[in-house]
């Protein structure tokens, strides 16, 4: 394993998040995503909802004819797992109903793929015990949910503990830390001004770049390994509305989700790779990393 180990999570939900009920990420940006993907030789894991692999086949296909991973998003962008903070009408599964609804999500990526998916992501990285657990006994790899700028705990994959996720333990299933630049003093309640993820966009691949930089000083100077796992969006690299109206109202995104969506997100994600390709990164899919993990 390289010094720098890189993940790249595609997290294949409805625009924005939870905020939309549409799929124009999913049509339009997946192309120019496994485009970008093949010019920079790179691979990458993408987390389908059993909702959108249900709806878009092709397009689950289409990564796994690409060469990337295809994993499992839950069953649509709900809470699975412990929210880390409040978000209106956004409630938690209960966690006796966590098992019954991954199996669902689990099936119907599968039925698009025609293989069972081995990686899991939470969505919004809100992960449990529960989840965990239920992932082991559905027999997955890999569960790229962990939350460092949280927790910030774990720098390093792990094997979760059955009885806390948090925790290391005795479980086969691989905890991937998503990145959080820990290198840095968190001014945020909840720890959100380490988590890095749309800089990329919002400002650039340089601003980013800085951030990942003061990572894997952090873990270098500790004598571990930089394992950088990031998610991103195909909506990000589609033009996105600074309103949306469907149902009975109109939900109006904070500016950092919808920011400089489309051509120049592309842009500078490609600009990313070429700065971690000269750091020498070398691209695994979650389920690459689980395998390979000592």
């Amino acid at each position: 394993m390289s010094d720098i180990t890189v993940v790249f999570g595609f997290d294949m939900e409805t625009d924005v998040g939870s905020w939309s009920p549409f799929y124009e990420g999913i049509q339009q940006g997946t192309p120019k995503l496994l485009n970008l993907l093949s010019e920079r030789d790179a691979t990458a894991t993408f987390f389908f909802t059993g909702d959108s692999a249900r709806s878009f086949p092709g397009i689950v296909r289409s990564v796994d004819e690409a060469g990337h991973e295809v994993g499992c998003h839950a069953l649509y962008h709900e809470t699975v797992g412990d929210p880390l903070f409040e978000i209106p009408g956004v409630k938690p599964l209960l966690p006796e109903e966590v098992p019954m609804r991954l199996k669902v999500a689990t099936d119907w990526v599968a039925e698009a793929l025609g293989r069972r998916p081995v990686s899991f992501r939470a969505p919004r990285l809100w992960g449990s015990t529960a989840v965990c657990n239920a992932l082991e006994d559905l027999g997955y790899v890999a569960d790229a949910s962990y939350p460092l700028y949280y927790y910030a705990e774990r720098l390093v994959p792990y094997h979760p503990s059955s009885e806390d996720w948090t925790q290391e333990g005795e479980l086969s299933l691989l905890e991937i830390p998503n990145f959080a630049d820990m290198s840095i003093e968190s001014t945020d309640e909840y720890g959100r001004d380490r988590d890095q993820w749309p800089l990329f966009r919002t400002e650039s691949a340089q601003a980013l770049m800085k951030h990942i930089d003061g990572f894997i000083g952090y873990v270098s100077e500790r004598d571990l390994p930089a394992v950088l796992c990031f998610y991103f969006h195909p909506w990000e690299f589609v033009p996105m509305p600074t309103e949306l109206h469907y149902g009975e109202g109109s939900v109006v995104p904070d500016y950092f989700l919808v920011k400089n969506c489309g051509d120049y997100a592309l842009q500078q994600l490609g600009e990313l790779m070429r700065m971690l390709d000269d750091r020498g990164a070398k691209y695994l899919t979650a389920q690459q990393l689980a395998e390979g993990w000592e």
